[in-house]
């Protein structure tokens, strides 16, 4: 049986080349690094979603982030819920469907809006709590790459009310609390989390952790088969 990915890699020959061949060049300017067998091939994908090589050291990982987010893959239809729709737009819908993952976001929806009016918060806030009433942050990979006041609310919605998702991307972009967001999700031990220290971040970053972990799972899926 081959272990070849096919539904993760590029459509064309042409593509799967330039994307390897990029890897290569990642691989070869970096050298060594501290990250481990599993949790390189996401750093990489960062690095090559926008050519930053700063994401070798700003991205932290909690222990089981990276087996808790193949085994979520794997699991079949895990919810994938964000913080903008640029996630989910930027997400390959045929790998996400080979898995059967649904991608979510709220901040847009008319009651979000009024809430977040109502309540003198963000509509990334009120977008997180909607998730929660509807119940799909409890076993979902949730991807924050925009607005730190989703990540805080988040956090606040572990600690508080005891929300399990089963992994966290908090990779929100800004100077105005991102990098305070990431840090205090890093001091979350019951959840696991990938995060980017400091300001840099954003969506496409979740995009490329994400399509990482969707790499893994399909090369974890075909050695078992």
């Amino acid at each position: 049986m081959s272990t070849v990915n096919t539904v993760t890699e590029q459509l064309t020959r042409a593509g799967q080349a330039i994307e390897h061949d990029s890897f290569a060049i990642i691989d070869a300017e970096i050298g060594s690094h501290a990250y481990t067998a599993a949790q390189w091939p996401i750093v990489r994908r960062m690095i090559h979603a926008n050519a930053d090589f700063d994401f070798n050291g700003l991205t932290a990982f909690h222990a089981n982030a990276v087996e808790a987010g193949i085994a979520a893959m794997l699991a079949g239809a895990t919810p994938v819920v964000a913080d903008v729709e640029m996630i989910c737009s930027g997400l390959s819908q045929p790998r996400l469907a080979h898995f059967g993952v649904k991608t979510h976001q709220f901040i847009s929806d008319a009651d979000v809006i009024d809430a977040a009016k109502a309540e003198d918060t963000t509509r990334a806030v009120q977008a997180m709590r909607k998730a929660h009433r509807l119940g799909l942050l409890d076993g979902a990979i949730v991807g924050i790459g925009n607005a730190p006041t989703a990540l805080i609310e988040l956090v606040r919605l572990i600690r508080e009310e005891n929300v399990r998702p089963a992994l966290v991307v908090g990779m929100p972009v800004g100077f105005v609390s991102a990098a305070e967001s990431k840090d205090l999700m890093a001091e979350v031990s019951e959840v696991p989390w990938i995060v980017i220290r400091g300001r840099k971040g954003g969506s496409t970053l979740v995009v490329a952790a994400l399509h990482a972990l969707l790499a893994l799972a399909e090369a974890r899926q075909k050695a078992a088969a």
